[in-house]
């Protein structure tokens, strides 16, 4: 179950220019909090209507006495520039703003708000104060239209607020010979998360005291009870579970101010021989409880892992984007059968870090060990100190492939990519699958290749590219690349090609 992830408690503040009529504000924000509600949405309405910036300062103690941490400031006439654009200065956490549609032509004097004119001017302030604040695509509406704008708000609110009180931990250097995961961390802390850098040592020292902990036995049973058919190795799971709780206790003891936490982690080559294991199965399991871990100390990945949790309240998983799809197997299970073409395909891999509720509940999913490691670690023989990994297909579905990354000069950039999981077996180890993302070819040689991303990115399950979208303009990213369709070509692409 997601627990490491913020509950957001939403309220809604109305505005009226002084000139226009007062109650019409207040009628229609009470119109968008009854249709919040028909769709199951909790939004405490502030009573105070704000015309001026001593009712500004009075709405946002208001909402902030109720506990809000997320805020619709809604337009419900063309309201008063200043006042409105300082609630989202005041209140300090993430701000939508909406304006109310005109109701009916037969009352275009006395009821005509003119909010479609007022949100110009707000966004200018907006801009001038320079204010974060989430506008919707068309930020114009009737009640039920706000309603469905404030649905679409929560995720992006959520990751927000995540990100605000975050902090990565990390054991050991970043790998030698993956440069591609060693960006600098200046752009984290330009958007407000917390780093907390450690050596492999102090993991291996904190190991070592939970040597006998009582919960270990308790752990171990848990493990077991989830593998199922799937626990291979039995005399493996209290190593396992002796590291999750080092790992769990280290996060509660280590989280300082911040009140979430995520884990960058060193898990190869020095690992398997001190620990006696590999770490992906415990990896996996605190990415299902909303605590991803990034493989090989890929501090972005592990934040990107944490945006898509927090958006989706859901489990999600960290891949190498890994090879291309055989043709022989193309043609034989894919041709024909989905409308993708073998470019558009491609592989998705890691060593065993997918949680289980996202991996195929087949003979062939289960606890097992790293075989690539195993060749150099234990010269391909029986293994022992490779084991650890959790392999399976992993389940087919929408998804959303994407990652939040520094560049060398610590400016922020991301890309976002919707598409599928194909059903189709893949013949391989890892916990792996055969992804499809239309022009995927275009989008792998014009993103990924020609901006500099690393081989790893972020899977979230379902199709989430608006929300991260929302969530990435409001963080500031300045460019959030995404396939572009066939006839959009992108800035480095050749039109001879």
């Amino acid at each position: 179950m997601i627990q490491n992830i913020p509950e957001v408690k939403l309220g809604i503040i109305a505005v009226s220019r002084d000139c226009f009529v007062l109650s019409l504000s207040e009628t229609r924000r009470a119109a968008v909090a009854a249709a919040c509600a028909k769709r199951g949405i909790s939004i405490f309405e502030a009573k105070t209507t704000v015309e001026n910036e001593k009712d500004m300062l009075k709405s946002v103690e208001e909402v902030k006495k109720a506990g809000c941490n997320a805020l619709v400031v809604f337009l419900g006439n063309f309201g008063p520039e200043t006042p409105e654009t300082l609630i989202a200065r005041y209140f300090g956490g993430p701000v939508m703003f909406a304006a109310a549609a005109e109701e009916t032509g037969k009352d275009l004097i006395n009821g005509r708000g003119d909010a479609y004119c007022g949100m110009l001017n707000c966004s200018y302030n907006l801009g001038l104060r320079k204010i974060k604040a989430v506008i919707p695509e068309y930020p114009v509406g009737s009640a039920e239209d706000i309603a469905a704008m404030v649905e679409d708000f929560i995720p992006a609110a959520r990751a927000i607020l995540g990100l605000s009180r975050l902090k990565i931990i990390t054991f050991g250097p970043r790998p030698q010979d993956f440069f591609a995961c060693n960006a600098p961390i200046q752009g984290l802390y330009n958007l407000g998360v917390e780093i907390e850098e450690n050596s492999e040592l102090d993991l291996l020292v904190s190991y070592k005291e939970h040597k006998d902990d009582k919960r270990i036995a308790g752990t171990a049973q848990s493990m077991a009870d989830e593998l199922g058919e799937g626990n291979r190795f039995p005399d493996l799971l209290p190593r396992m579970a002796q590291f999750e709780l080092t790992l769990l206790d280290w996060a509660e003891a280590h989280r300082g101010a911040r009140d979430y936490v995520a884990y960058a982690n060193k898990c190869w080559p020095a690992f398997p021989k001190e620990f006696g294991f590999v770490p992906c199965y415990v990896n996996s399991r605190l990415a299902s409880r909303g605590i991803p871990v990034g493989c090989e100390v890929d501090i972005y990945g592990a934040m990107s892992e944490y945006i898509g949790a927090c958006i989706s309240g859901d489990a999600v998983t960290l891949l190498d984007i890994n090879n291309s799809v055989p043709e022989d197997l193309y043609s034989q299970d894919i041709k024909g059968k989905y409308d993708y073409t073998l470019r558009d395909v491609f592989m998705g891999f890691h060593c065993g870090n997918t949680p289980f509720c996202k991996l195929k509940k087949e003979k062939n999913t289960a606890l097992k060990y790293q075989l690539i490691m195993n060749r150099t670690v234990e010269n391909g023989g029986k293994p022992d100190v490779t084991r650890g990994t959790l392999e399976g297909d992993i389940v087919p579905g929408d998804i959303t492939f994407y990652r939040l990354q520094s560049n060398a000069d610590t400016t922020l950039q991301a890309y976002i990519a919707q598409g599928e999981v194909l059903p189709v077996a893949t013949h391989s180890f890892g916990g792996i699958g055969v992804f499809a993302i239309p022009e995927m070819g275009r989008f792998y040689r014009h993103v990924l290749v020609a901006r500099h991303y690393p081989h790893h990115g972020a899977v979230v399950f379902g199709k989430y590219g608006k929300v991260l979208h929302t969530v990435f303009s409001y963080l500031g990213v300045p460019d959030i690349a995404f396939n572009q369709p066939r006839g959009m070509l992108y800035p480095t692409e050749n039109p001879f090609a």
